[in-house]
Formats: C-alpha cells, sequence, structure tokens
C-alpha cells in the first residue's frame, strides 16, 4: 500500500512537473513571438523563396507575425488565435535581359491563417491584402519573357494544400512590353467600390456605343443602326416565343404521361434562354442566376502594333477567375486608332479560357483597319458601326468566334449577317453570309479605291488618285490575302444610285484561298438583266495575275439610257461577252496590261429615229421629227468586237444596221492613259436632202470626251457647196443630198462571229490576231494600227436576221 502511494506522489509530481514544463513552454514561445524580432528571420525567409521562384526575392521593409482572435468563429474555437503575417516593401527581380529592375513590387501584405487546419496540412487563408502592386511583365522577339520562372524541382506532390478565400486590394497596376506584337501598354486596376450587375453596365454600354456610333456614321445612321438591332432583336424574340410555346406543349404533353416535374424544368429553361436571347444580353449572363457582378475596374493606354491604344472596363472579382462553373463578366470599351471596340458579357472558365458570351459593338473609318489589330483581312470601306453577338470557343488547334446575327451601317447602306472565323492551320478561315437591304453603290467605290482623294485621306490612305484618270491606281494589299482564307457571301437587294445608272442589285460570292482572290460570280442586275463577271486574281506572286470573264445578258435598251429621252421608246436588248487577262497591282496596272476579247451584240430591236438621224447630222429630217414628231426604225443588228493588246482595245467590228441607216466605227479605246479615238462613218440608205454626211469623232480621255465632227471633210463639203454656188446657185445643194445606200451590214455573219465565246491568253501574253470579219464596214485586222482604218468597205449582200438566228445569241 505504501509503495503505491508513492508511485501515485511520483507520478502526481512527474504530471506536475510536466505540466509547468509545457506552460514554461508555451508561455516562452508565446513571450519569443510576441518580443521577436522576425527581420531576423528575413534573409532565411527571402533565401527560401528565391531558391522557390529561380529569381530573387526581397522583403526591404519590417517582417512582423501577430496573434488575433478570429472573427465569426463561435464556441472554442473562438478562443484559438490565428496569427497574422505582415510584410512591407517586397520585391521580385527581374532576369539581366529585361529594360525594368522589377518584375514585380508591393508596399505591402497582409494575411491571416487558421490553425486548426494545419493540423490537416490544410493552409486556409481567408483573404490577403495587397498594397499597391505592380507588375511589368516584358518579352523579346525571341520569345523570352520574364514572367515564366524556373520553379524548383520536387521529389514528389506536397502534402500541403492552399485554400486562398478572398484577394483584396484598393490600386493594381500592371505594364506590358511585348516587342513580339510591338505592345507596349499600362493598365491601371481599382475596386469599384459596390458591387454593380450585368444588366446595369449593359444598359450604360448601349448609350454609350450609340454615341460613339453616331460620332462615325452620323446621328441619322446611327438612329437607323439602332432600328436595324431593334428587328434583330424583335425577330429573335418572335423565335424564341415559338421555341417556348413549343417548349410549353411539350410540358403539357409530358405532363399527362405523369412527368410534369421533368417537363416544366425543361420548359423553364428554354424561356430562359428565349428571354435571353431577345433581350439582347448574352446567353450567359441571363439564364444562369449566378452570374457574379463587377467588382473591379481598369483603364488602359499606350500602344498596340504601333497603334495608339486607350479605354475603360469592368471585370469581376479575383478569385473568381478560379471558378470554372461560374461565367465572369467583363466589360471593355477601347479605341486603338480610329477603330471603337465596346463588349459586355461573360467568360465561361476565365482561368483557361474555354468560351466567351459576349454583346460586341465595333466602330471605326474603314474595315481593312481592323487587319492591324486581328489579323483579319477586310476591304476597304466607308466609315461603319456594328451591333451584334459574339460567341466564342476556345480549342487546341481550332478555336471558332461566331459574330452571329449583327447589324452595322457602312457609309449610307445597312449591312447584316453573320460571319465565323476559325482558327485553323496553315491560314485561319473567315465565313459568313452578309446583306444589304439598301446598298449605296457609291459605298463600294473605296473597295476598288474608286473613291475621291477626301475620302482617301479620312479613311488613312496616302495613296491619291492621280488627277484625270478614272481607272483606280491604289494598288490592292496582296500581302494581307495570304493572311487568311475567306468564303463569304455578300448579297446587296436594293441598290440606291444616281437616276443615269441602271443596276438594280448585286450578288458576289469572295473566295480567298493563299493569296488567291476569286469573285465567282460577281453579278449585277443591270437594265433588266443580268452583268455577271468571274474575277481571278492571283496576289501569291508579284505582280499580280487577273482573269475576267464576263456576259451580259438581256439588257434593255431603253433601261440601259434612262437619261436620254430619245432612247425611251427604244426596244431590243444587248447581249455580249468579254475574257481578259492582265498582270499589275491595281486596276488601272491590269487595264493596262490587258489582252483578250469584248463582243457585244443588238437583235431585234427598235431606235428612234431621231437619234438615228441625229448620229447622221440629217439636218432637214431632224427638224421635221422635232416640229412633226418622232417614229421609231427597227435595227436589224448593231455588234462590237474588239480585241484588246497590252491594254488596247481595237475595233474589228463596231457597226449598227437600221432599216434607215448604216453606222460603223473603227478606231481605239487606249486604257494606258485611258484615251479614246474612234471615228464614226453615217451611210444613209434612203434620199436625203440636206445632209452634211460628216464622220464624227469621239477623242479626249475617259475623263473629258469630246465628241465632234470631222471639221476636214466637213469643210470640204462646204467648199464644194460654195464653189457649185457660184455657177449654179441649185447645185450648191448637190453636196448636201445623199443618195440612198441600200446595202445593210452583213448580220448573220456579224452573229456567228460575236457568238464565239471570247477567248483570253494566259496573264502576261497577248491575244492572237484573228482576221476581221470578210465584208463588215470599217473592219480592219487587229495587228493594223487603229489610225490605218480609213474608209469603210462596201456592205456585203443586203440580209437580215431570221426570228431564229436573232433567238441563238438572246437566249444564250
Amino acid at each position: 500500500m505504501a509503495s503505491s502511494r508513492n508511485l501515485g506522489k511520483t507520478m502526481g509530481k512527474i504530471i506536475a512537473w510536466l505540466v509547468a514544463i509545457i506552460v514554461v513552454i508555451v508561455a516562452a514561445l508565446a513571450v519569443f513571438i510576441l518580443t521577436f524580432d522576425w527581420n531576423r528571420a528575413r534573409p532565411w525567409v527571402n533565401d527560401k523563396v528565391s531558391q522557390a521562384i529561380g529569381r530573387p526575392f526581397a522583403i526591404e521593409g519590417d517582417l512582423k507575425v501577430g496573434w488575433q482572435h478570429p472573427v465569426g468563429e463561435t464556441g472554442w474555437r473562438g478562443w484559438v488565435p490565428w496569427p497574422r503575417f505582415s510584410a512591407a516593401s517586397i520585391t521580385v527581380a527581374n532576369p539581366d535581359w529585361t529594360k525594368q529592375k522589377h518584375f514585380a513590387t508591393l508596399d505591402e501584405i497582409d494575411f491571416e491563417v487558421e490553425v486548426l487546419p494545419l493540423l490537416a496540412h490544410d493552409i486556409v487563408i481567408p483573404a490577403i491584402n495587397l498594397v499597391n502592386p505592380s507588375v511589368d511583365l516584358e518579352r523579346l522577339v525571341d520569345d523570352r519573357n520574364n514572367w515564366t520562372f524556373k520553379l524548383a524541382s520536387s521529389s514528389g506532390p506536397s502534402e500541403w494544400k492552399l485554400d486562398l478565400h478572398d484577394i483584396v486590394f484598393a490600386k493594381g497596376y500592371v505594364a506590358l512590353s511585348d516587342q513580339k506584337s510591338k505592345t507596349d501598354v499600362q493598365v491601371s486596376i481599382d475596386t469599384l467600390g459596390q458591387p454593380i450587375p450585368l444588366g446595369e453596365v449593359m444598359k450604360e454600354q448601349e448609350t454609350a456605343s450609340h454615341n460613339a456610333s453616331a460620332q462615325v456614321v452620323g446621328k441619322q445612321g446611327a438612329r437607323r443602326l439602332a432600328a436595324q438591332s431593334q428587328a434583330v432583336a424583335a425577330s429573335e424574340a418572335s423565335a424564341a416565343s415559338a421555341a417556348a410555346a413549343a417548349s410549353a406543349a411539350s410540358a403539357v404533353e409530358a405532363a399527362s404521361a405523369g412527368t410534369v416535374a421533368g417537363a416544366s424544368g425543361a420548359s423553364g429553361v428554354s424561356v430562359a434562354s428565349a428571354a435571353s436571347g431577345a433581350s439582347g444580353v448574352p446567353a450567359t449572363a441571363t439564364t444562369k442566376p449566378d452570374v457574379q457582378a463587377y467588382a473591379l475596374g481598369w483603364t488602359i493606354k499606350g500602344t498596340y502594333n504601333r497603334t495608339p491604344l486607350s479605354g475603360t472596363g469592368k471585370v469581376g472579382g479575383v478569385l473568381a477567375l478560379q471558378d470554372a462553373d461560374r461565367p465572369f463578366p467583363v466589360q471593355a470599351d477601347v479605341k486603338a486608332g480610329d477603330l471603337r471596340v465596346a463588349l459586355v458579357g461573360t467568360l465561361t472558365d476565365p482561368a483557361h479560357l474555354a468560351a466567351v458570351d459576349l454583346r460586341l459593338w465595333l466602330q471605326g473609318t474603314s474595315m481593312a483597319h481592323l487587319y492591324a489589330l486581328t489579323g483579319v483581312t477586310l476591304p476597304d470601306t466607308p466609315p461603319y458601326a456594328t451591333d451584334g453577338h459574339l460567341i466564342g470557343n476556345f480549342k487546341r488547334g481550332g478555336s471558332t468566334f461566331r459574330y452571329e446575327n449583327f447589324t452595322g451601317r457602312v457609309g449610307g447602306s445597312d449591312l447584316n449577317g453573320t460571319l465565323t472565323y476559325t482558327q485553323s492551320e496553315p491560314r485561319p478561315l473567315l465565313q459568313g453570309k452578309l446583306v444589304s437591304n439598301l446598298l449605296r453603290f457609291a459605298d463600294l467605290a473605296p473597295i476598288i479605291g474608286a473613291d475621291s482623294n477626301a475620302s482617301k485621306a479620312k479613311r488613312g490612305d496616302t495613296v491619291k488618285q492621280p488627277t484625270g484618270k478614272v481607272l483606280p491606281a491604289e494598288e490592292f494589299r496582296t500581302d494581307r490575302w495570304k493572311a487568311i482564307d475567306a468564303d463569304v457571301e455578300f448579297t446587296g437587294k436594293r441598290i440606291l444610285k444616281n437616276d443615269n445608272l441602271p443596276i438594280t442589285d448585286l450578288y458576289t460570292h469572295v473566295v480567298m484561298t493563299n493569296g488567291m482572290l476569286s469573285l465567282t460570280p460577281l453579278r449585277f442586275g443591270v437594265a433588266g438583266g443580268t452583268l455577271s463577271t468571274d474575277i481571278h486574281l492571283d496576289g501569291s506572286s508579284t505582280p499580280l495575275k487577273g482573269r475576267v470573264s464576263a456576259s451580259a445578258r438581256h439588257l434593255k435598251l431603253k433601261q440601259l439610257f434612262p437619261g436620254f429621252k430619245t432612247m425611251q421608246s427604244a426596244l431590243g436588248e444587248i447581249n455580249g461577252d468579254a475574257a481578259l487577262s492582265a498582270t499589275g497591282n491595281s486596276p488601272a496596272a491590269l487595264a493596262a496590261t490587258s489582252n483578250g476579247e469584248v463582243k457585244a451584240l443588238v437583235t431585234q430591236g427598235t431606235v428612234s429615229r431621231l437619234l438615228m438621224e441625229a448620229a447622221g447630222l440629217n439636218v432637214a429630217n431632224v427638224v421635221y421629227e422635232k416640229l412633226f414628231g418622232n417614229r421609231d426604225v427597227r435595227i436589224n443588228c448593231a455588234a462590237a468586237d474588239f480585241v484588246a493588246t497590252n491594254g488596247v482595245l481595237d475595233s474589228r467590228v463596231f457597226a449598227l444596221d437600221t432599216d434607215d441607216a448604216v453606222i460603223n466605227i473603227d478606231g481605239h479605246v487606249d486604257l494606258r492613259d485611258e484615251s479614246l479615238d474612234l471615228a464614226v462613218h453615217p451611210h444613209t440608205k434612203g434620199f436625203r436632202v440636206f445632209t452634211l454626211r460628216s464622220p464624227l469623232y469621239v477623242k479626249g480621255t475617259f475623263a473629258n470626251p469630246h465628241v465632234g465632227v470631222d471639221v476636214a471633210a466637213l469643210a470640204l463639203r462646204g467648199g464644194a457647196m460654195l464653189g457649185l454656188g457660184l455657177l449654179n446657185p441649185f447645185a450648191a445643194l448637190i453636196p448636201l443630198i445623199a443618195p440612198s445606200n441600200n446595202q445593210p451590214l452583213p448580220c448573220n455573219e456579224l452573229l456567228a462571229q460575236v457568238n464565239t465565246r471570247p477567248t483570253a491568253p494566259p496573264p502576261g501574253q497577248k491575244e492572237k490576231a484573228q482576221p476581221p470579219l470578210k465584208g463588215a464596214p470599217g473592219a480592219v485586222p487587229s495587228s493594223a494600227p487603229a489610225a490605218a482604218a480609213g474608209k469603210s468597205a462596201k456592205p456585203a449582200v443586203p440580209r437580215t436576221l431570221s426570228p431564229a438566228e436573232a433567238s441563238q445569241y438572246k437566249g444564250s
């Protein structure tokens, strides 16, 4: 018993001593922690962190550790204090090749660590407070960058897990200097003070983008763009309502089968999706109720690809970037040069850029300027503004972005459609269908550089059109054609133009592959018929090689010359074909090197007799028709057959045959200097009194043509009249009397020749010379100079076209 009591006393003393020692150790530890100068540990901390990140790390200010009771904890957990760490003036060094000394600087960092989770190897940090963080990012042309760290290798997975709940900071700064993308920007970040919901930001951006559009396309254009957007929204709402009704019907059927719960859930999803489409807000912003609010605001300034850049925006909280299931809100309103981009929407899994769902507005001076910022090759255009829905899916080897159901204004025209951009190898691909319900013809001019010098200057083009030249001299940007492939259809349903331009509509299919551009076809509705061309431009080599084939079908004479009153009673159609090849990097250069053939024919028509008499300068009959009315004469045939050689169009056949007269034209049209040198020879078929019957000429340039009478022939006829007048006054009338010449053109032969499809040699080669049609008035060999064409030969045996022969060409 005594030994048992002694053992008990001994054990009690041992326990008492152990408790006392623990208390002393805890007290000593507490005293040590509370009184220890943690700055002595800075070298050790700096060294360990530097080894871990492979970059010099330094805490240059005070390092402190404090204890405090946790906020919000209850029960006994509230009595367990949490350590609070703080450090001031922290720096992370840069590699020695960078411009800036530090990769990152921080005025101060402080955070708390929960104690109890440490027992399970969990480092739980409720929040980290950062004071004025600053990061400088740099990349060289050779792809070296300062944001890739050489982290220390680990022998295995760590047993510790970090759980960070929040990051708090008042202000931040990020700078990026990227020599590869020619970018130098600075971004300032700050808290918004209070969360802002996505819907409120959407309304603000709609107003701002409307005002920006008014500055680019005018107030009226901005109003029309808004009306177009509302029409699209209404159409989508109607479609959504139909989908919702169908879904509701399905729900009723499912309910009758005893599956009410599942059907009603499906119906709710459809209705929500429909509402999102009708509102114009990206679907993810409305169908998912857990879209967080905007928490941070940012501003940016600098240059991107040597283009001035500035803008503002908003994003969600920093830690929300880690949540792959919650849509992350973004908003931006950025101006780069003359381009303004605004967007509101969400990112899915922003840490890995899985997808984007955005409302996107674009405004700018010319769509061609998008190339410098996006790499997308588009043509030069007048000032534009668009509004649409951008959906993007990021995938390895083939991310896809779809700008769907967008509306726009381009100059004075509307533009609607959907474009899809796919990142693929060896080049990205742009596909889509575009429609303009009301297309202003003048808005097409910048596409081929045919707009005015003032318009060129406004869109930033330094190339000026030479004075007095009509054919556009602005060169194609063939270097951009190799950056992207394209397959886009464009339809202009109705064309606005001046009254003298008989074009009604437009359709083209644009295909671009590895620097080769094709428009197959480029089709216009013209004068009640069609003018269809196939254009192939090979920009893969210098100079550009071009091939053009064209066909005109059923062009009505009356509609072709709407500004000429004397043509309003004309009947008949024009049909024709052309085939040309050329080399050159501009429309003017291509025209100046063109080789091939151009053919046209008019059959089974009528034309104003007054117009014919005026062409033959039959003065008495013109006066008579003016006083007593006009009647029409039948066109037996009219033909034009030109051969192009190095930019010079020589006429093999160019003549008009009616019941009253034959008119043939010879000479040439020089596309190199845009000059005209044509002679018009009228031949009467009936007896005419008081006729001058003198050849006409058409000279000058495309910009300033001159039409007049051959002065030499007219003077000779006038001299003969005076000479005969001295002998006999009545004899003076002899030079003004035209005898009947009743021989028409050989229309059948003309039809056979002109109806032969024109040909063109390969680009850069000349068209082979062909002999003229035998017996055709005024026809000269194409190899002979145009000036060598003298007086026309006598017409062949009279014969007009039969209805079957005439319909052969007309029906082609």
